[in-house]
């Protein structure tokens, strides 16, 4: 007797080579068996003729934290077929004090932020000022942290020291591109890399860094392939989104705080302060993250800078700013050995509202430039070797059951289970809470806070696999 049957999808597991219409019998909330006409009994059968299941999605970079907009990213991603997600900057106390009330039973690893003001006081905090920042992150429950060198960068051989850093207490480390010398540019991105200096690192969405900023986008692009082919040691991802995240916080002096806002005011022909975001709102160039009643959304124009003004620019927003070829390129460019250059599609969605991997990631299948088991390598699988996840992102007999079942031809989610556990049911949110993916430092102090702890290993070596 299983306690789940799921009858007759369109079922795509890339690392088990399927690809065809079959069922999923799930005991346990494991995966007991998958193939044609499954005969036995269940204490539940649900029939999904029509639609695709795939190992549940995994996004692998999200924001949950308020100061990008809103608690609601995981609500926003869950309602979106999300089972699992990387969040890329916390702060981690403030996503991990939203879980009683907004959590809705996603899978989430948190990345303390590592960047000044906020966690470092200057741009060359010292080793012991990075150790300090990490053993604490790890022990609260953080799988790693990342480098907001885009927006709040360190100089360069302290970015350096603190990758390498980290790595040395086997924390799980990202960075967005950008020191005090180089920015969130494909001049920042060749910076990173060697930087890295050929130890392993998430490189965050690289689409970011192909811009046209410095050189003609499809230049920038091919540059940025070239650079990740050489260096294996780098993962990384990619979204399908035109916008981006930011924040539009100015300082006392009215100049932008973040570079990144910086960079998207100068492509338009702003100035990089107060006036220029006011220009820019006006103009509908530049979008305000705000809370639409339970859920995040843009606004642009002159509600919008009323918004802005109010909260003294202290919001969250957004610009329109990433072309379009190089978002398709990076999706399907590949390795000699048949890997995607890429690892993942990712959204840098959460609470920003853009999250999109399967309205607008379903397109690249529809346009032949991905199959239907090379997304869900990329949306599933890859991500959670990213992750150290061993038993999710395939359907393996013993893995884990999550699961996200859509609807190919409209591109939106109908379904998704968590260890066989539905989370999206018939348009609605069915769970609580949240499960969070961390070290062995982690466990207890997540534990704590009531909620389920994964327990992986950062440090652990991961090799790619062919697109298959």
């Amino acid at each position: 007797m299983w306690d789940l049957l799921l009858k007759n999808a369109h079922v795509v597991d890339p690392l088990n080579h399927v690809n065809e219409v079959c069922d999923v019998a799930i005991e346990n909330g494991k995966i007991a068996e998958v193939g044609k006409d499954l005969q036995g009994k269940a204490e539940e059968v649900i029939d999904f003729t029509g639609l695709v299941l795939q190992p549940g999605i995994i996004d692998s970079h999200v924001h949950l934290g308020r100061m990008w907009g809103s608690p609601y990213g995981p609500k926003m991603l869950a309602m979106n077929g999300v089972t699992t997600a990387l969040d890329m900057a916390g702060p981690l106390e403030d996503v991990l004090d939203s879980v009683p009330e907004y959590g809705v039973g996603i899978n989430m690893a948190i990345l303390q932020f590592a960047s000044p003001p906020f966690t470092f006081k200057t741009n060359a905090p010292s080793k012991e000022e990075m150790e300090t920042l990490i053993d604490k992150s790890l022990k609260d429950g953080a799988l790693g942290v990342k480098l907001l060198g885009g927006h709040y960068p360190l100089k360069p051989d302290v970015s350096s020291l603190l990758v390498r850093t980290a790595l040395e207490k086997r924390a799980y480390v990202a960075w967005h591109a950008g020191t005090s010398e180089h920015g969130s540019n494909i001049e920042g991105m060749i910076e990173a890399v060697a930087m890295a200096d050929g130890y392993p690192l998430h490189l965050a969405h690289i689409n970011a860094y192909c811009r046209g900023a410095i050189k003609p986008c499809m230049e920038e692009t091919a540059i940025a392939i070239d650079l990740l082919k050489k260096n294996p040691n780098i993962f990384c991802e990619s979204y399908v989104s035109p916008k981006n995240g930011t924040r539009l916080t100015c300082d006392a002096e009215g100049k932008i705080q973040s570079k990144v806002t910086g960079n998207c005011l100068r492509h338009f022909g702003f100035s990089e302060d107060r006036d220029g975001v006011r220009k820019a709102l006006l103009a509908g160039k530049a979008f305000v993250v705000f809370d639409a009643g339970g859920y995040s959304d843009l606004m642009t124009g002159e509600k919008a800078l009323k918004m802005w003004e109010e909260a003294d620019s202290d919001v969250g927003g957004s610009f329109n700013i990433n072309p379009p070829l190089p978002r398709i390129e990076l999706a399907q460019a590949r390795r000699d050995d048949g890997s995607f250059v890429v690892d993942a599609i990712s959204t840098d969605g959460g609470c920003i509202p853009r999250n999109v991997i399967l309205s607008q990631g379903l397109s690249l299948v529809k346009l032949d430039i991905l199959t239907l088991p090379e997304f869900a390598q990329k949306t599933s699988l890859n991500p959670a070797r990213m992750l150290r996840l061993e038993n999710k992102g395939h359907l393996s007999v013993g893995a884990d059951a999550d699961i996200t079942v859509y609807d190919y031809a409209t591109q939106k989610p109908m379904a998704s289970f968590i260890e066989g556990r539905k989370i999206l049911w018939n348009g609605e949110l069915v769970s609580k809470g949240a499960t969070v993916i961390c070290t062995k430092h982690g466990k207890e102090a997540i534990e704590k806070r009531g909620m389920k702890a994964i327990v992986v290993d950062p440090g652990k070596q991961i090799e790619r696999i062919p697109a298959l």
